[in-house]
Order: structure tokens, then C-alpha cells, then sequence
């Protein structure tokens, strides 16, 4: 299963094309039943694994059979009416560009490297990120219900040779109580104040975009006159929409505030339940004063629990502003893998220094940190439990070896699938490809391309 779930986890900017016509035209390569493959969707795959990796060498016939492979997952889903919401697409996209902010330091270095708005990256992201998650609901139909015995890990465990046995890097398991300064009420009311006073300023005929251009802290869309185009429900925060969506048209709202600060919004065109508008953010400036507040608040709560007074799970669902880790003793999750795990590697530099100057069970002096969207806070960061790097064990390493296990498992019910779909389904594959040595037998069961 790894190189499909290698294809579904790609950096998904780039779109692939779709146009499901059975007969060859300039630029298709393959067809898979009346899914098609573009050379621009193959030039554009390789191009995405080669940003993730850019040591790494592309093997284009490799690229060409995920891409194939993909193109027979989303036909028999067709087939068997397996489909994903427009809900799902849209919040796992969400998902995937905060990732990605974190990963390359802000929305507006993000916006940079691409040279797009956040929202037209979204839309470019949308039938691809579709086309992924329906592929992955098909995979769960295929394989969901596959399960492994202890005695069937242990027979793959023995079944590896020695000099062979997967290295499990450097881990750290840890919980973290994170606090925010508070805003002050007369923060939040110099954001609103402020936007006010450029309301009355537009309604008085200054330009919106003008004003977004020079007052407005949103990165997305401030240098774009505060222009977003084509709006559809489920694309912002609920409490932008509920305002944007019942303007009248070239209305502009008062000030509303949701969780990224305080906003006007004006609707400049509506097509149905679709959206342009613009917009403009003012966030509430933290003082130092309160900034310095939530570190003396946490050492207080620090306090508490070297004293005993109360233990750090429940300092965590009492004080944490994590609704992610609050509720689970503050211990903090590994969203690649779904565990608590974290390679050393995977940390953030201010997480891993903490890390690295505490002893096991012990918690660490209050850490400043930064969001990806520039809040700022301090946290206390535990350390459950370190393991250095080492060949993987049984007695220690048994839900790791059971995963990779259940993950070889499954790929042979996959590949038991694939085998069987390919003789039912039609396969033509252009003849630049014939030369491609495939893991499957998509050409030898395919009608080739003149």
C-alpha cells in the first residue's frame, strides 16, 4: 500500500485535469474504464514529489503506475457509489493548509512560494483532494475490515531477517498545558473602534480595497484589496459566513469578531449561494503586560503540581487553552502517525529544546511559542517518556510491528483486488509507456494507444 498512500499524500497544489472522453486526444496517456490520465497530470505528480523530496530522484514509470492505480481505485468507486461530501473535502483541506503554514512558517509565505491567495490555492486543491478521498474511501472498502492476530505479527516479526529489522529513530512521548494571554477589553475595543472609523471613511467614498490594502492584517487577501472570489459555504469560519451570507449586495457590515479577530465585510456580487467579497481583519494587539501575565499564571500552575496539589492531567483539562490536548491529559498526538509517538525530528524547535534539557516525568519552565497565524503563548511541556533510537523489538516495539504487519497484510488483499479488477476494466495506456516495467500487468491487459 505504501506507494498509493505515498500518491494520497502528496503536496496537493496541483490540480489534476478531468475529462472523461473515451477516445485518444493530444495529451491523454491512459484511461482506466472513464477515468483518464493527462501527460500534464503526470508531469505535475512528479513535480509534487519532487518538492517534497528534492534528493530525490524521480522515477516517471513509478509515478505513471500510482497514477494509475488511483485512476482504478476512483472507477470502481464510481461503479459501487462509494463518494465523500462536499464537508469532508472542504475540512480536510482546511486541515491540510494549516499543515502546511506550519510547516513553511506563515500564511503570507505561503501565499509568497506560490504566488496565490490562500483561497485560490483551495480551489486548485478541491478536485484533486476530492479525487484522493474518494480513492481512500475505496482502499477502506477494499481493506477496512482487515485484521492481524498476535501470532500472525509474531510469524512476520520472525519471518524478517535480523540484519534486515526495521530502525525505529529517536522518540519522545509528551503533554504540554498551553496558555494565551488574555485580550484586553480595550484591545478589543480599539479593533473595533478602528474598523469603524474605516467603515465611515468607505462609506464616505474612500475605496474598500484601498483600506484593505493598508489596514488590513490578513495576509490572504490585504494586498488583493481584501478580494476573495467565489465563496462557497463551508469555506471560512462559521462566524465570517453567517455574516457574509445575509449582506445585501455592496453592503458593509459592522465589525464582527471570530476567532482570528475582528472584521468588515462587503459583498460586491452574489450568484446563488456563491460569493465575491472583500474584507478586512484588525486583530486586538497583546500587550507585553499580558503576554508576561499567562507565564506567571502558568508558573503558578507549575507550582501546583510539583506540590502535588494536583496532578498534570488535571491541570491540563482545568488551565490548557488546547482543546486538542486538554482532554487527554494534555498529552499531545503525532497527526501523521495517530499516536502519541513523535520522532525527534517531527518536533518543533521549541518543544525539542525543552525537551532535551528535562529528565523523564519532569516538566519544564514555561516555553514562549508562535503560531504559524502569529499568536503567541507559553506552555509547560512534560515529558513522558524518551526512547532512543534501536532495532525494533517485540517485547518493546510490538504496535509499531504490528502496524507495518497489518499494513503488508492489507496490501496483499489490495493487490488480490487490483489483480482481479484490471481483467474487468478497460486499460489503454499510451505507447510512450509500453517501455514502463509495472509492479501490475495494466499492459498486458490493456488495449494500447495507436
Amino acid at each position: 500500500m505504501k506507494p498509493i498512500l505515498k500518491l494520497l499524500s502528496l503536496l496537493l497544489f496541483l490540480g489534476f485535469s478531468a475529462q472523461a472522453q473515451p477516445k485518444l486526444i493530444d495529451g491523454v496517456i491512459a484511461q482506466v474504464g472513464k477515468e483518464i490520465i493527462l501527460k500534464s497530470d503526470l508531469d505535475q505528480s512528479a513535480e509534487a514529489q519532487k518538492r517534497q523530496n528534492p534528493a530525490l530522484e524521480i522515477n516517471q514509470c513509478l509515478v505513471f503506475e500510482d497514477l494509475l492505480m488511483e485512476k482504478l481505485l476512483l472507477h470502481q468507486a464510481a461503479l459501487d457509489s462509494v463518494e465523500v461530501s462536499e464537508e469532508e473535502v472542504q475540512a480536510n483541506i482546511e486541515r491540510r493548509i494549516q499543515v502546511f503554514i506550519q510547516q513553511i512558517g506563515s500564511q503570507a509565505k505561503l501565499e509568497q512560494y506560490y504566488g496565490k491567495s490562500v483561497l485560490e490555492i483551495k480551489e486548485e486543491m478541491t478536485p484533486l483532494i476530492r479525487n484522493q478521498l474518494t480513492a481512500q474511501r475505496m482502499l477502506q472498502e477494499i481493506n477496512g475490515q482487515v485484521e492481524i492476530t498476535p501470532s500472525e505479527v509474531r510469524e512476520f516479526y520472525e519471518s524478517i531477517p535480523k540484519d534486515s529489522l526495521p530502525l525505529i529513530n529517536a522518540e519522545v512521548e509528551y503533554a504540554e498545558i498551553v496558555v494565551y494571554p488574555e485580550v484586553s477589553a480595550e484591545a478589543k475595543q480599539a479593533a473595533i473602534d478602528k474598523l469603524k472609523e474605516i467603515k465611515g471613511r468607505i462609506e464616505n467614498g474612500s475605496s474598500f480595497s484601498t483600506m484593505a490594502v493598508l489596514y488590513s492584517e490578513d495576509p490572504g487577501s490585504s494586498r488583493n484589496g481584501g478580494e476573495y472570489k467565489g465563496i462557497k459555504r463551508g469555506q471560512f469560519v462559521k462566524e465570517f459566513e453567517a455574516v457574509a451570507f445575509n449582506l445585501a449586495l455592496n453592503e458593509i457590515s459592522d465589525p464582527f469578531k471570530s476567532e482570528y479577530g475582528y472584521h468588515i465585510v462587503q459583498v460586491q456580487r452574489k450568484i446563488g449561494q456563491e460569493l465575491d467579497l472583500r474584507h478586512i481583519l484588525i486583530k486586538p494587539k497583546i500587550s507585553a503586560e499580558n503576554l508576561e501575565a499567562s507565564k506567571v499564571a502558568l508558573d503558578s500552575v507549575r507550582a501546583l503540581i510539583l506540590a502535588d496539589s494536583l496532578n498534570f492531567a488535571e491541570a491540563a483539562e482545568e488551565y490548557s487553552d488546547s482543546e486538542d490536548s486538554k482532554l487527554n491529559g494534555g498529552r499531545v498526538m503525532n497527526p501523521q502517525t495517530g499516536d502519541s509517538k513523535w520522532e525527534t525530528g517531527q518536533l518543533e524547535k521549541s518543544i525539542f529544546y525543552a525537551l532535551e534539557s528535562i529528565e523523564e516525568g519532569t516538566i519544564s519552565e514555561p516555553v514562549f511559542f508562535r503560531t504559524p497565524d502569529e499568536k503567541e503563548g507559553y506552555k509547560l511541556i512534560k515529558l513522558i517518556d524518551r526512547s532512543e533510537a534501536h532495532v525494533a523489538e517485540m517485547a518493546t516495539d510490538y504496535q509499531r510491528i504490528k502496524q507495518i504487519a497489518l499494513a503488508m497484510k492489507k496490501q496483499e488483499v489490495l493487490e488480490d483486488w487490483t489483480r482481479d479488477k484490471i481483467k474487468d476494466t478497460f486499460v489503454r495506456v499510451n505507447n510512450d509507456y509500453l517501455q514502463c516495467t509495472f509492479q501490475r500487468q495494466w499492459i498486458n491487459n490493456s488495449s494500447y494507444a495507436e
